[in-house]
């Protein structure tokens, strides 16, 4: 068996149990469901941390960042209603899990991370997968324009409010996932039609903070 078809089969049924518990809280959505079958999150995330990769809470993953729960990825990738062969934009690779279930989903993904040892970590680990997917280091509230238009734009990190670049790189009809807010964030549903960006909001959150430039 091929090295990185084996890393893929350890801690199997750690990822099927953390498969019924998304189903449990509300994920329906079959092929989201499909792809945290697929990925091993152990692999993205410290060995210290590999006996915890598959309970439902966020981790460390160094230099001050975290993996978001299962549960958040879930939803934030149901919300994205990712098809294959979307262009989409994650904001935010960090160690590069949720970047696998989007190509796991077969999205074409473009990623970007302001930190350059996290995205180094991310790409080996990606490509010791075998995933196909494009990593760029640089600030993420600017979106990534040279390969603009996105089907779906997924952000990370909680900004103050939802960067305006982004709304700009969506198509018509495209959406944009974003925890906003501080102290209080509230995870939200942007979808682009015309001028107009339709806004829904889904729950509270917790992420890292989305560092721009600006501030």
């Amino acid at each position: 068996m091929p090295e990185h078809l084996k890393l893929t089969t350890d801690f199997r049924r750690d990822r099927l149990r953390l498969v019924e518990q998304l189903r449990e809280e509300g994920v329906q959505d079959l092929a989201v469901l499909h792809a945290f079958a697929l990925v091993p999150r152990h692999l993205f995330v410290p060995d210290a941390m590999h006996h915890r990769a598959y309970k439902n809470t966020p981790i460390p993953i160094g230099d001050g960042q975290t993996i978001s729960s299962p549960e958040i990825h879930a939803i934030s990738l149901e919300l994205a209603e990712i098809h294959q062969g979307d262009r989409v934009l994650e904001v935010g690779t960090g160690s590069g899990f949720q970047t696998a279930l989007l190509a796991a989903l077969g999205a074409d993904v473009y990623s970007i991370e302001r930190l350059t040892s996290l995205s180094n970590r991310a790409r080996d680990t990606l490509l010791t997968l075998g995933y196909q997917v494009h990593l760029e280091i640089g600030d993420g509230s600017l979106g990534l324009p040279s390969h603009a238009p996105y089907s779906a734009i997924i952000v990370g990190a909680a900004a103050k409010k939802p960067p305006a670049a982004l709304f700009e790189q969506l198509v018509e009809g495209g959406r944009l996932i974003v925890p906003v807010g501080t102290s209080n964030q509230t995870l939200y549903r942007y979808t682009q039609r015309g001028a107009e960006h339709i806004r829904e909001r889904i729950g509270g959150a917790r992420f890292v903070p989305l560092i721009e430039e600006s501030t």
